[in-house]
């Protein structure tokens, strides 16, 4: 059977009364960066706290930390979003359980958690070899500085670790971008839903996931530009083959 193409689509008007099928997924796509971006400060102060945490001298600590990066890791991210979309709030105490499943836009913010989780996970084993990069001569000086422990990695450890590790961490926020995909399954009407909403609603297939793709393509392109632009503020001079070198492990 012939597919009838028809690129006017995007112009005509939704049955969702949401107004054009182009304004349907524009409004998919501020929700897959509001999940995006919610999710990436998550996984980044986690994953941060995480990561620094596997580095210290403490082993009981350390074996914590391990645990959590090998949980949340290893677990494929929608099996964490069932989890805590249907699961979860099950296990809680019967009144906090019902508040949490009759909060409105449950569905964005059980994808926030899961994909926070998540990337954090992968987050924290980037902050770990960007700490461990470092010449222990980094360490050694601030010891000699008078410096505690807190204050060598909050004034000379993180912010290199930072340095060394933002084309990895460029990968993922585009990552935990394209992840709120999985969203769609526990009915969080992102970009992808849109536009299989779109083609049920049109059968016009092609003209919906391809919009979706350049939507898609234009979003993680403005992130690669983003980064780019900060790691060539914030970079020092003689710290690039420590930082190319992460960035080829991971």
């Amino acid at each position: 059977m012939k597919y009838n193409w028809n690129w006017g689509i995007f112009w005509e008007l939704s049955p969702d009364a949401t107004g054009t099928y182009l304004a349907t997924l524009f409004q998919g796509l501020r929700w897959t960066i509001a999940t995006g971006l919610s999710a990436w400060l998550m996984a980044l102060v986690l994953g941060s706290l995480i990561g620094t945490l596997r580095t210290v001298r403490n082993p009981t600590v350390v074996r914590l930390g391990d645990a959590y990066v090998e949980l949340f890791r290893n677990m494929p991210i929608l099996v964490q979003m069932f989890l805590w979309f249907f699961v979860v709030p099950e296990l809680l105490p019967t009144g906090l359980g019902t508040w949490v499943k009759q909060l409105p836009n449950s569905s964005f913010w059980t994808a926030v958690f899961a994909l926070g989780f998540f990337t954090s996970a992968r987050v924290a084993e980037q902050v770990k070899a960007g700490i461990r990069a470092q010449p222990r001569g980094q360490t050694m000086a601030a010891t000699a500085l008078g410096m505690t422990t807190a204050q060598t990695y909050r004034h000379v450890l993180l912010p290199m670790a930072f340095r060394l590790i933002l084309p990895p961490l460029t990968s993922e926020f585009m990552n935990v971008m394209k992840n709120s995909a999985v969203a769609l399954t526990i009915g969080l009407m992102e970009l992808t839903a849109r536009a299989r909403a779109m083609q049920e609603f049109s059968f016009q297939v092609f003209e919906a996931f391809t919009a979706a793709t350049l939507l898609y393509l234009a979003l993680n392109l403005a992130i690669v530009l983003f980064m780019r632009r900060l790691e060539r503020f914030v970079a020092v001079p003689g710290f690039t083959a420590a930082r190319d070198a992460v960035a080829a492990a991971h």
